[in-house]
């Protein structure tokens, strides 16, 4: 609190502008990004978790038995199944909108 009381106040030029480096900003600031990304992050989220799970039961393989191996292959059967239902709806479909006016 006694610095903002105390402090030197002498705005100039460079200390005005919006950047640091002195480059005058072009366009907007913010800018919306496509829902594909969002997707096609959360893909990559779920299947590098499953990646995650995959690796310690591979380590593990032969102490653990059949009865782990059905419960990965179970794992992975769900985890397919959701890939299947994620390519019927296309969600790793890139469209491109092009910006034409009008």
């Amino acid at each position: 609190m006694m610095g903002a009381i105390f402090r030197l106040r002498r705005p100039y030029p460079e200390k005005l502008m919006p950047y640091e480096s002195g480059i005058t900003p072009v366009g907007e600031p913010r800018f919306r990004f496509s829902i594909q990304y969002y997707v096609i992050a959360m893909l990559f989220v779920v299947f590098d978790v499953e990646a995650i799970f995959l690796y310690p039961w591979a380590i593990v393989f032969k102490k653990i038995g059949l009865f782990a191996f059905a419960e990965m292959m179970i794992f992975i059967s769900i985890l397919l199944v959701g890939y299947i239902y994620a390519w019927k709806k296309e969600a790793f479909t890139w469209e491109v909108k092009s910006k034409t006016p009008g």
